[in-house]
């Protein structure tokens, strides 16, 4: 018997019986993130989304690297052995990943020489610098004299002239080369600044559109920034460099320590050097003992090295190219209360489904607080938040009017350090009480929380989400939120404030589910009772979304459930170390993801108490916890139960069913790792979640299953058997 966070299961400590019992979790995200590329080749997304799609999967493969790639790095110079708990040893594990990633950039080479074949029948070209008419060269002579040679800095390296630093993500040209006149090689660089784009457009007519790349405009203009020499070699190059941060918990002043992070960030070693094909030996060499990268990830690639920067080529992108455009809907519940928030909440609870329906009521319910005179008290969690943040300014207004107002930013929040900080700053001129969580745990929860006096008492109104506090992620992300007056989760969250900002660990809570305190045990108890029902004879069901899935312990107790014969429907959309469809382990366990025009991102959790699925008793949850150790063990998260009958039936109903049933943007994992596409080839039996949500932003409230809206032809039963997926 092994013990996990004190709860037990079964187990085995041989590295082969985890393999087969467990997927890899770098290996997972590599298959995740392939599903993502697959998009940039399905004929039904418009040309130009699916170019986004190729670069998105570029984006996520340098964050993969920067993180995940960086720490087995890491514990692999350091001569470390532990295996993942699928068994395998760092070692192993990074070769693993290279095989995968040499797979998944081919892929994206494959995908970008198709794609600009398609973007040229629709005139936007990506030309050679030979295929410039005449008109063409004289545009790109003006925009290089004016906008790009006066921001760039050509180097000689030599004794006198060291090897430069370059930023994270740095990319540029070295060049091979000997002083005219002389056989003495020299080596330089031409750095390219952030703010120089990566494609030229030469012409933006209304028909048509061309580019060049900034590396073939270098390559060109070569000679003349090293007129007095001979260009031998030109290569282009790109590096990655280790971005995790590690927290010292002993710090004394937690800004300044993570200032002094950020910085020491910004010059990380290089974990991956990407070099164009066909670059010498020499050069090769040169670069490698520049970076100082002898140990790490060198890749090749022949076609475009950085794919996410093709994003720049929706600029002003035509709009037939793109997704039709889709406006979300203001709540209909606040419209009918004349905008009036609190009189809409008070009245009645409120379930948001972003982006469907418009983060717009979120910033109006906290522009409201900061205006009510009879409001007094709000308090409020960071974790991210856009560079011009609303809620923020609404804090700050709260604030300045002489509110008492309390944020928690997490400082610790990847990649949004640097703005969280300035946000902090900016709060604490305005007299927000600003407080930055804690050391050893992120605090990952979504709440505000609104005290109003109302007559001679305080009431409370509560917002809890499963996405952050970002308006522009809000119109992509699909999220739950949910408005509610109810006094004892008012009183649960004021308890969980008091626990940030305190230490003070809440006692009595009614309603509210919190990690690390209770949510992993509570968890169990609820898969318990699901077996506990089908040992009396009656069903048993368990229906989860979320975005990762890689708890050990978790996954045991879904193996256990599925052994006594709880059936098992879950959607996850990235990382999935559960193996589903395995007799004598997950027999019972199904699993999907689904990558489509929105990210999915809500966490709901629904059990069947005891009736078939769906069913006014079920059990249902949102939760801003995927079920992962960190955010089970090492993360302020929140579990909460849905108890309105009409927010019930719009989560378990609408939103869960649908999501179930497409068939549009679903994959089927395989008990041997492999995803398969779900394909429905007649339009008539096709059913796209993301575009019937679209058509129907809101349900709630009007006291209808799926079922009633859905496409007649749709069969419901496909959501309680077996997915056959079509081949």
């Amino acid at each position: 018997m092994t013990v996990i966070s004190g709860l037990k299961y079964v187990s085995t400590d041989m590295k082969a019986d985890n393999t087969r019992r467990y997927f890899n979790r770098e290996l997972s995200w590599l298959f995740f993130n392939s599903r993502v590329l697959e998009e940039a080749q399905n004929p039904d997304i418009p040309l130009l989304e699916r170019v986004r799609f190729l670069s998105i999967s570029a984006s996520n493969l340098d964050e993969f690297y920067m993180v995940r790639v960086a720490g087995l790095r890491t514990q692999q110079l350091a001569g470390m052995t532990a295996c993942s708990f699928d068994g395998l040893e760092p070692q192993r594990q990074i070769e693993k990943i290279t095989k995968r990633v040499g797979k998944i950039t081919r892929a994206q080479g494959q995908s970008w020489r198709k794609l600009r074949k398609q973007l040229k029948e629709e005139k936007i070209s990506v030309l050679a610098i030979e295929d410039l008419d005449e008109t063409q060269h004289e545009i790109l002579q003006a925009e290089y004299k004016q906008n790009i040679l006066p921001l760039l800095s050509p180097l000689a390296v030599d004794p006198a002239h060291p090897f430069p630093f370059l930023q994270n993500l740095g990319f540029g040209m070295a060049l091979a080369m000997q002083e005219k006149g002389t056989k003495i090689p020299m080596f330089g660089l031409i750095p390219v600044p952030a703010h120089v784009p990566r494609f030229i457009c030469l012409n933006q007519a209304n028909k048509r559109r061309d580019y060049v790349v900034i590396e073939d405009v270098l390559t060109y203009f070569a000679p003349k920034l090293f007129a007095d020499f001979d260009l031998l070699e030109t290569g282009v190059f790109r590096i990655t460099r280790d971005s995790d941060i590690a927290v010292d918990e002993e710090a004394e002043d937690l800004v300044r320590h993570f200032e002094f992070l950020l910085k020491k960030r910004r010059r990380g070693r290089v974990i991956r050097l990407e070099l164009k094909t066909g670059i010498s030996e020499a050069m090769r060499e040169f670069l490698i003992e520049g970076f100082e990268c002898w140990d790490e990830s060198i890749q090749e690639d022949s076609t475009f090295l950085g794919m996410t920067d093709l994003s720049g080529l929706l600029k002003n992108a035509p709009n037939q190219l793109l997704f039709s455009p889709f406006t979300a809907r203001f709540p209909e519940r606040i419209r009918e209360y004349d905008g009036d928030c609190f009189a809409a909440i008070a009245a009645k609870d409120i379930l948001v489904h972003h982006p469907y329906e418009e983060f717009d009521v979120v910033i109006q319910f906290l522009q409201q607080a900061a205006k009510d005179p009879h409001v007094v008290a709000i308090k409020q969690t960071l974790y991210r938040t856009s560079d011009d943040s609303p809620i923020v300014c609404a804090l700050i207004d709260a604030a300045e009017a002489g509110k008492n107002v309390t944020a928690l930013v997490e400082l610790k929040a990847r990649f949004d350090e640097a703005t969280n900080l300035r946000w902090a700053r900016d709060l604490e001129r305005a007299g927000v009480q600003v407080v930055y969580g804690f050391v050893d745990y992120k605090t990952h929860a979504k709440v505000s929380l609104v005290l109003r006096k109302e007559g001679d008492k305080l009431r409370s109104y509560t917002h809890l989400g499963t996405g952050n506090y970002h308006a522009q992620n809000a119109k992509v992300y699909t999220d739950l939120a949910l408005f509610t007056a109810d006094q004892d989760m008012g009183a649960d969250v004021g308890k969980l404030f008091n626990f940030m900002t305190s230490y003070s660990k809440p006692r009595h809570m009614k309603k509210l589910i919190t990690a690390p305190l209770s949510l992993r045990e509570q968890l169990y108890r609820l898969i318990d009772a699901e077996i506990t029902h089908v040992k009396a004879g009656r069903p048993g069901a368990i229906w989860a979304k979320m975005n990762a899935l890689v708890d050990q312990g978790v996954i045991e107790k879904l193996y256990e459930a599925s052994n006594a014969g709880v059936n098992i429907e879950l959607i996850i959309r990235g990382i999935c170390c559960l193996r589903p469809g395995v007799a004598n382990m997950s027999e019972n366990i199904r699993v999907k993801s689904i990558v489509g025009r929105f990210l999915e991102h809500s966490r709901i959790i629904c059990f069947g108490n005891g009736y078939p699925m769906p069913s006014d008793q079920a059990k249902v949850y949102f939760s801003s916890a995927d079920w992962m150790p960190r955010n089970l063990n090492r993360r302020i998260e929140t579990f909460i139960p849905v108890e309105s009958p009409a927010v019930h039936n719009q989560v378990l109903d609408q939103i869960m069913m649908a999501n179930l049933l497409d068939n549009m943007n679903s994959w089927e994992l395989q008990s041997t790792g492999r995803y398969e596409r779900r394909r429905v080839h007649q339009k008539s039996e096709q059913f796209s979640a993301h575009g019937y949500f679209m058509e129907n932003p809101s349900l709630s409230g009007r006291g209808h299953s799926l079922e009633t809206h859905a496409p007649r032809h749709l069969d419901m039963s496909v959501a309680f058997a077996p997915i056959l997926v079509a081949k």
